[in-house]
């Protein structure tokens, strides 16, 4: 059996009247094999009850290198928002080496 423990969790409200969120989260899943620690991001609304409700939610390790090329992806993708494709294929990346 696996068991979720939250360390820290933010939430990003956003839409009508900031009924929608993105909560960003630090858990740790414990089993009998041991724990590990990843970071959590699900999509949420909030009932008119005041209630979270979740609609979809996936994990990133939580390994320093991993994140870190996410945000810089992100920080990436968000500058070239203008609509326009960029000048490079996405999947290009400055962390991938070339294998000979």
């Amino acid at each position: 059996m696996v068991e979720f423990e939250t360390i820290m969790a933010r939430d990003v409200r956003f839409g009508n009247n900031d009924t929608n969120f993105i909560e960003v989260a630090k858990k740790k899943a414990i089993t009998e094999e041991g724990e590990n620690v990843f970071f959590s991001l699900a999509r949420g609304f909030i009932t008119p009850e005041g209630e979270k409700r979740y609609k979809k939610n996936f994990s990133i390790p939580a390994d320093g290198k991993t994140l870190d090329a996410i945000v810089v992806a992100l920080k990436e993708v968000s500058e070239g928002s203008s609509g326009e494709a960029p000048a490079e294929p996405a999947a290009e990346s400055a962390d991938i080496e070339d294998e000979e």
